[in-house]
């Protein structure tokens, strides 16, 4: 996987570090970032610090994760958006489905 992750001391929260380009080409590692070793997971941080860029792709990815998540994953949160990825974010309305901050 060559996607940062790291979980809380307490293992209920996971954060996903993602890269400068977050398209189709991080489909799976995107979903083994979010899959494995989720167990006591129940907030998901998706960090886009580094990500100048994301495509439409990147919209359906993180609702898959949310979609197959819901049942155990309670807050969703995308934090760190460069002014360029929180346009498109805004755009398509992500703010009414995940917390951005």
């Amino acid at each position: 996987m060559s996607l940062d992750r790291e979980f809380s001391e307490d293992g209920s929260e996971l954060t996903i570090f993602l890269e400068e380009k977050f398209d189709f080409g991080k489909v799976q590692d995107f979903r083994l970032a979010y899959s494995e070793g989720n167990e006591t997971v129940t907030s998901i941080v998706i960090n886009l610090q580094k990500t100048e860029y994301m495509d439409s792709s990147a919209l359906g990815m993180l609702l898959n994760m949310q979609k197959s998540l819901s049942d155990t994953v309670k807050s969703f949160k995308i934090t760190h958006c460069r002014p360029q990825v929180l346009k498109i974010l805004q755009i398509a309305r992500f703010d009414k489905k995940f917390l951005i901050v």
